[in-house]
C-alpha cells in the first residue's frame, strides 16, 4: 500500500503531468478510489473517467508546461498537501497552487486544488 506522500506525487507527477493516457489511466486506478471526488474552482467531478478527462484538458491546453513540485509533501493523520507549480519546463511558474487529499484505505478519496495568487 502506498504511503500518503507517495499517492501524493503521484497524483501531481504521473496523473497530471503525464501525456500519455494509457499510463495515466493506470496510475489513476491504483491512486484513486473508484468514487474519488475533485474539486478546483472551476468544478466538482467524480470518478476516475472524469479525473482522466481533467488531466487531460489541462496538458492540452498547456502543451510545453508542467508541474513541479513547490516543497515537500506534508502529512497529517489522512490528510497530504502538497504545494506545485505549473508553467513553461525549465522556465518561472505561471500558476502556482496546492493539492489537498483526503485519503482512505489507502487511495484519495477526496483531491481539493486550490490557486495560490500574490
Amino acid at each position: 500500500m502506498a504511503t500518503i506522500a507517495e499517492l501524493m506525487k503521484a497524483n501531481l507527477e504521473e496523473v497530471f503531468n503525464e501525456r500519455d493516457p494509457e499510463r495515466r489511466r493506470a496510475v489513476i486506478a491504483r491512486t484513486y478510489a473508484p468514487g474519488v471526488e475533485f474539486s478546483d474552482p472551476e468544478e466538482t467531478l467524480t470518478g476516475h473517467e472524469a479525473l482522466d478527462a481533467k488531466a487531460q484538458k489541462l496538458l492540452d491546453e498547456a502543451p510545453d508546461f508542467a508541474f513541479t513540485p513547490d516543497g515537500p509533501v506534508r502529512v497529517a493523520a489522512d490528510l497530504g498537501h502538497l504545494a506545485w507549480n505549473f508553467g513553461p519546463a525549465g522556465g518561472a511558474p505561471v500558476v502556482r497552487g496546492m493539492d489537498i487529499a483526503l485519503v482512505e484505505d489507502g487511495l484519495i478519496a477526496r483531491l481539493y486544488t486550490l490557486l495560490l495568487t500574490d
